[in-house]
């Protein structure tokens, strides 16, 4: 029970909370669809290159899970109920779950609308010193809040916290006291440490290491010898040594937008369309978290795909589609659209592509806050002062109240991360 009136008591302990939402954007709709409850629901993939952004637990038993290509996913489930993406409500969601996460702790890390680390270290003493007690008093509050289910893994670092949550789902609640962190670890398969991907389980397990524990009980001499200079980080967070904080105001690297098009694309005037809309969302996110960027970057991916992605099989259906980048640093760090939407048509023209791109994309890194940003007096005068008055009016009256003439291609899929600028 909540002591109301008592101050946190330290324990000395560190507890590290990690929180995932339970099928998050499905499980919105189902809410708010009564009749969507207890049927396979599957969230975007509505078109032929959509990819699923999320899929209820009905549709999981049938091996569809998010980042699926949606053909893949009709193939798995015909008889589910597919919806668009509403993605600026299931934002609205995650304010309000995350607005219950504040009661708890100020120090929260999101990693995206659904999944968030909490240090809760210095408050576990307002729930009789148990981080399980703590966690259920969580799990509670989401619920009356959202009318949502929450998973909780509660460790004494990130790593197991979040393998702990994982192993939990749906609706669950696992605490690893430090003493049963190996017991946990141990038998688990290499692919669930951070960082180990297809290709490097791949090589993992042919040179014998197909668990955690071989890992770890693994000569670290030895170790290095066989697998390079990553081998002691490995083998640390396989025996369950991870020392990253919980990072509660990490300041954004890079500010992106991109779209996927329904079909290829390569006539100018709509990749002028395409990249001008994007160039103008990145630079109001950019305002909007009192940045400039100094590097301006063009991204495209080819129509037409080469094999598949490294570790996956033609049934995956996961192909690879060439991706090329091109990047420009300029002398004077801007937040302004117009700037942003010359420098990538620019990148553009120079690719001088005969091939159809399947997707397009604009991002700023090279950050600088807004304030520190020293002015050229030799440099040209801005020429977005609009900007900021755009700004305004959206902020009061939603993006749909007014635009530019560049209308962004409608989202065939939406990500789950928290973007910088964004509430």
């Amino acid at each position: 029970m909540v002591r109301e009136k008592s101050e946190p008591r330290f324990t000395g302990e560190r507890w590290i909370l990690h929180a995932d939402m339970d099928a998050f954007y499905a499980s919105i709709e189902q809410r708010d669809h009564p009749e969507l409850r207890g049927k396979p629901v599957i969230v975007g993939a509505g078109s032929a290159r959509g990819v699923v952004a999320a899929a209820s637990y009905e549709a999981r038993v049938f091996g569809v899970h998010s980042a699926m290509p949606g053909f893949r996913a009709k193939q798995l489930c015909p008889h589910a109920v597919f919806v668009p993406s509403n993605i600026e409500h299931y934002a609205a969601v995650s304010s309000e779950v995350h607005a219950v996460f504040e009661r708890f702790t100020p120090e929260i890390e999101p990693i995206a609308l659904d999944e968030a680390f909490l240090d809760v270290s210095a408050s576990v003493g307002l729930y009789g010193g148990s981080p399980r007690e703590l966690a259920v008093a969580l799990k509670r509050q989401v619920l009356e809040a959202t009318s949502l289910c929450v998973s909780v893994g509660v460790a004494p670092s990130k790593l197991v916290a979040k393998i702990a949550c994982t192993l939990g789902k749906p609706n669950g609640l696992c605490v690893v006291q430090p003493s049963e962190v190996r017991a946990l670890l141990d038998p688990l398969p290499v692919r669930r440490l951070w960082g180990v991907g297809p290709v490097l389980e791949q090589e993992l397990v042919r040179r014998g290491f197909r668990t955690l524990a071989d890992l770890a009980n693994h000569d670290p001499d030895a170790l290095v010898q066989k697998l390079g200079p990553r081998a002691l980080e490995l083998r640390a967070l396989a025996r369950g040594i991870d020392t990253r904080a919980v990072i509660a105001d990490r300041a954004p690297k890079s500010i992106g937008e991109e779209n996927t098009f329904e079909t290829d694309v390569l006539e100018r005037d709509v990749v002028a369309n395409a990249l001008g809309a994007h160039a103008e969302n990145v630079a109001r996110r950019l305002r909007r978290a009192g940045s400039r960027a100094r590097t301006i970057s063009l991204k495209a991916k080819l129509g037409r795909a080469r094999g598949n992605k490294p570790g996956r099989t033609e049934r995956d259906g996961e192909p690879n589609y060439p991706l090329l980048t091109r990047s420009r640093t300029i002398p004077n760090p801007t937040d302004d659209g117009l700037v942003l939407r010359d420098v990538v048509l620019a990148l553009w023209d120079e690719l001088a592509l005969l091939e159809p791109v399947r997707l397009l994309g604009v991002s700023v890194s090279k950050l600088e806050p807004r304030e520190t940003s020293q002015l050229d007096l030799f440099a040209p005068p801005k020429k977005d002062a609009l900007g900021p008055t755009l700004d305004a009016i959206t902020e009061r009256f939603g993006k749909a109240a007014i635009r530019r003439g560049d209308r962004a291609p409608d989202k065939i899929t939406h990500g789950r991360g928290r973007k910088p600028g964004e509430h």
